[in-house]
């Protein structure tokens, strides 16, 4: 293609939202011109499937649930005023006990003022969580911010260590929904045991997130927590970083909750037009569903341009592949849906992967995230007239180019800085892209069945392990006989159990037999 031909397409096609300064640019995506045209019908399911999920109707049929995470930041948009105060309320609480906490008005059992806040969750009540505090954070954040996201014993060391005396000031926020999420518990009471070593108390220096009568929220309650925060069951974890989920840590950070607030709202408002032309989440939902023949054929490879915004591609590999990796549409038919995402900052990691971008297979197409703002402070020249943030572009804009003349295709969307607002407008732009695309496919994207059919599986291995705990004794003995003995011909797993156990002290290892003590 020509530069000018290039030039014309891409000003035809560029789809701008002035109120934000967001842009979405699929020109060198490689579709028909008409490609908007033709999906014209089939969009406008999308628009009309989106406009009942706004109003309330059961988005997610497989649970009876509404979806209502739009009307977390526009409440006026709720199906009822109960909805309504309940979001208003919640809001109005979260910035209020953020204030009793940074003016002291809440502090620790000793009287001591906070400094740092401990999320602990897992999934959606991590990922939105850390992506905001990675791109929105600062030295000068009010409580400086650590993360327990995982059951991994050596990560909470890793946390409690760099806290160090710190801990005594550290207030913990626990997330989860159903109180029953088994690597937040664990978290939890990590956390809870490592103030207790030091002699110091949990509960009144703990908060909860958490659905009414959960786990959590009898714990809660018996423990003494300090506060405690809804989560409905409307709310899906990876679409809940603008509830209680997100806006509690970022305004315990001193983050401007209410300008990310706001950015998703206006990118909701100019998602809802029914002209796909002018609806950058409709372009993105097509795109996906050109890029990947509508069966997710192609990867998503997210390159965000900036280092305060790494964490999106693993932000959005939830949102995306929870959302669409479907294994039934909603007529229960066998379909396999998704679209796998992964990805990270440009320009370091174009020198990891983008020569088999260019050069390799060809099973993928890019989303580049440009952010036009530098830097806040006044810019230094590395030559003559020259920034690093030059370079940073011309490197985004090379990469592009390079991709492009091999047939490569790629999506550009383009923000005007790292804000509270512009985070919030990406945040929902990428919402209202998997919301389409979904209703495109005919899946369900409010549910995740295969997340719980791990969790099942987790627990099954556990209960597998108390049995080869209680079937053991001082005399070694080898993995068929610890099956025989306990009844189960999976030994592959009753070895890899004797193996962990073993390793962290807890079994006594012989060559390939096992035994305690």
């Amino acid at each position: 293609m020509s530069d000018r031909a290039r030039w014309n397409r891409y000003r035809s096609e560029l789809c701008e939202v002035p109120s934000l300064g967001l842009s979405v640019d699929p020109s060198c995506m490689g579709h028909p011109p008409d490609l908007l045209e033709k999906m014209g019908p089939e969009l406008e399911k999308a628009f009309a499937a989106m406009e009942a999920l706004e109003k309330g109707a059961i988005a997610n049929p497989d649970e009876q649930r509404m979806v209502g995470h739009y009307w977390l930041r526009d409440p006026s948009r709720a199906p009822n005023s109960e909805l309504r105060g309940a979001i208003e309320d919640t809001l109005a609480a979260i910035e209020a006990f953020a204030a009793d906490v940074h003016e002291g008005r809440k502090v620790n059992p000793e009287g001591a003022r906070f400094t740092d806040v401990l999320v602990v969750g897992i999934g959606g009540s991590a990922l939105g969580p850390e992506l905001v505090a990675r791109a929105l954070g600062s030295t000068r954040d009010r409580l400086a911010v650590s993360f327990f996201d995982n059951t991994d014993p050596d990560g909470f060391d890793l946390v409690v260590d760099r806290l160090g005396a710190r801990l005594a000031t550290t207030l913990v926020v626990v997330i989860s929904k159903s109180g029953g999420t088994k690597e937040t518990r664990n978290g939890m009471l990590e956390a809870k045991w490592a103030l207790e070593r030091k002699g110091l108390s949990f509960g009144p220096r703990a908060v909860a997130v958490t659905g009414e009568g959960s786990a959590l929220d009898v714990f809660a309650k018996k423990e003494g927590f300090l506060a405690r925060f809804p989560m409905w069951d409307w709310v899906g974890g990876r679409t809940s970083e603008l509830s209680a989920v997100g806006l509690l840590p970022a305004a315990l950070q001193g983050l401007d909750v209410r300008g990310m607030l706001e950015g998703a709202r206006l990118c909701d408002e100019a998602t809802r037009g029914r002209e796909a032309r002018n609806n950058p989440a409709a372009i993105l939902a097509a795109m996906w569903h050109f890029a990947g023949g509508g069966r997710g054929q192609k990867d998503m490879v997210v390159l965000p341009y900036k280092d305060r915004i790494e964490l999106l591609s693993r932000y959005l590999q939830q949102l995306v592949m929870e959302s669409l990796g479907k294994e039934k549409d909603l007529a229960g038919n066998v379909v396999h849906q998704g679209i796998a995402v992964y990805g990270n900052k440009g320009s370091t990691d174009q020198h990891a992967y983008v020569q088999q971008l260019r050069d390799g297979v060809p099973n993928f197409f890019a989303t580049f995230i440009e952010v036009l703002r530098d830097r806040a402070g006044t810019d230094a020249e590395v030559e003559p007239g020259v920034t690093s943030g030059d370079y940073l572009l011309g490197f985004f804009l090379g990469t592009r180019r390079a991709l492009a003349e091999n047939g490569r295709p790629s999506l550009t969307i383009t923000v005007p800085d790292v804000s509270p607002r512009s985070l919030g407008a990406l945040i929902a732009l990428f919402e209202r892209a998997v919301g389409f695309y979904a209703t495109l496919v005919g899946i369900n994207a409010y549910h995740q069945p295969g997340v719980e059919a791990g969790k099942k599986a987790a627990a099954e291995v556990l209960a597998l392990q108390a049995k080869i705990v209680a079937a053991l004794d001082a005399t070694p003995r080898d993995v068929e006989a610890i099956g025989s003995a306990i009844g189960s011909e999976d030994l592959e797993t009753v070895h890899k159990i004797c193996v962990h156990l073993a390793a962290n002290g807890r079994l006594r290892r012989e060559g390939d037999r096992f035994a305690r003590g």
